[in-house]
């Protein structure tokens, strides 16, 4: 620590303890190669820093003896003196790897928002959509959100002139699509979602990953100023008799297909739709406090799904984040827009309460699931509950249940991407 403070004779002699210990490692790693005279002249190089480390010569004795023992571990250090500039590099980065590896192991965990279960508290992966190509960034703003928000371009045309047509799973209310393999920045094996537009006789297609929530974009470039749902605003249209039904051939044959009408025009050639994908909020996870004290009701809530069964037949070992709303012993219902805890309305964190007045964003806990017709839920020993604070787009705890206390990792604890209004301390 007070290295800087030390003056010139004593940090000589620090440097010449350093040049023995690198001279006796060259001597037992290659005394059996470096012959007898090697072993000789080493020895004798070796010899005098010793002694005037013992006898506290002065700096310029010592400075020309470790030149001197420097000469002679160039002639035979091999591969332990003089290291190339590849193999100082290849240390530095294991080493690097080591620390990090180590850091997030036992310490602060890196961990990327996916889906919006979250929102508004986290993000993440959300769409902005522009309504023409005038509003669309120009290069150089391109590559500023890129860096600084990770958004990346999606620019569809029309394939034909006509109306345009969303294909829609009727039962499920939302837009149909396909799980097609593909690639993560253009590099990696991912799995996508592939969705197709229909304008007059053609059809113009779209990929995304596939945890994005295409159904936003599609509501916000289709439907401008409905605060409805996608799958309202095909509950709507079904429930009105306005879906208009038709046959396509597909490789299993001709299929009756629903179409949403958007009530939008286009030429062949125009602007079909056109938005970037930002990327989901990345944040450390602090995997050490709760060694020292329990989960606190309230707290953002990161665990592993591998031993909650529906999510592990589904999806396998993976991170999930939520907010823990329940610890051993707790009784848990909802009464929509409201989650009760022990009979009293939930508290320990801002979202619980802009959850129940469905402000800010919120948009209030659904009695679905495990809470469906009003239920009391009870936690078991060593368990917790833990509930997305975007109750309408969650597969959360009423679905699942509940997580085991040996599954728990940490809670967030600093938003460090994108850098948005929500970089910094994690709510």
């Amino acid at each position: 620590m007070f290295g800087l403070f030390a003056s010139q004779h004593t940090k000589t002699r620090r440097l010449a303890t350093h040049w023995l210990e690198l001279a006796d490692k060259v001597y037992h790693y290659r005394r059996d190669v470096m012959g007898e005279a090697g072993r000789a002249e080493l020895a004798e190089a070796v010899a005098p820093v010793r002694q005037a480390l013992r006898d506290k010569a002065d700096t310029a004795k010592l400075k020309l003896l470790i030149e001197e023992l420097e000469r002679v571990l160039r002639r035979h250090g091999g591969s332990h003196y003089p290291k190339s500039g590849l193999v100082e590099n290849v240390e530095f980065f294991l080493m690097a790897a080591i620390v990090i590896l180590g850091l997030r192991a036992y310490y602060v965990q890196p961990f990327k928002i996916p889906t919006n279960s979250m929102w508004p508290s986290y993000h993440g992966m959300t769409g902005e959509v522009f309504m023409s190509p005038a509003d669309e960034p120009s290069a150089p703003a391109r590559a500023a959100r890129l860096l600084a928000f990770g958004a990346t371009q999606r620019r569809i045309d029309a394939p034909d002139t006509g109306e345009v047509l969303l294909p829609v799973v009727v039962g499920r209310g939302s837009v149909a699509f396909a799980e097609v393999p593909g690639r993560s920045w253009g590099v990696f094996p991912a799995r996508l979602r592939e969705y197709r537009f229909f304008v007059g006789q053609g059809a113009a297609t779209v990929r995304v990953p596939l945890d994005f929530d295409m159904d936003w974009v599609l509501r916000d470039a289709f439907f401008p100023g409905d605060s409805r749902s996608l799958a309202d605003i095909v509950g709507a249209e079904q429930a009105a008799g306005r879906l208009m039904e038709a046959t396509l051939n597909t490789p299993l044959g001709p299929q009756r297909v629903y179409f949403l009408r958007t009530g939008r025009t286009v030429r062949r050639g125009e602007r079909l739709l056109s938005f970037d994908i930002l990327t989901g909020d990345q944040l450390f996870v602090d995997r050490v406090s709760y060694h020292f004290v329990r989960p606190k009701v309230g707290d953002g809530f990161v665990f592993r799904t591998g031993n909650i069964p529906d999510l592990a037949r589904t999806g396998g070992d993976q991170y999930y984040i939520k907010r823990l709303v329940g610890v051993p012993g707790d009784e848990l219902r909802i009464e929509r827009p409201v989650l009760f805890r022990n009979g009293a309305p939930i508290t320990g964190a801002n979202a619980f309460d802009r959850n129940a007045r469905e402000a800010d964003g919120f948009v209030g806990f659904r009695p679905e699931g495990l809470f469906r017709d009003g239920a009391t839920v009870r936690v078991g020993p060593g368990q917790y509950m833990a509930l997305g604070d975007n109750s309408a787009n969650s597969l959360d705890g009423r679905y699942w249940g509940t997580v085991p206390a040996k599954d728990v990792v940490g809670r967030p604890l600093f938003i460090y991407y994108p850098f948005t209004k929500r970089w910094g301390p994690a709510p």
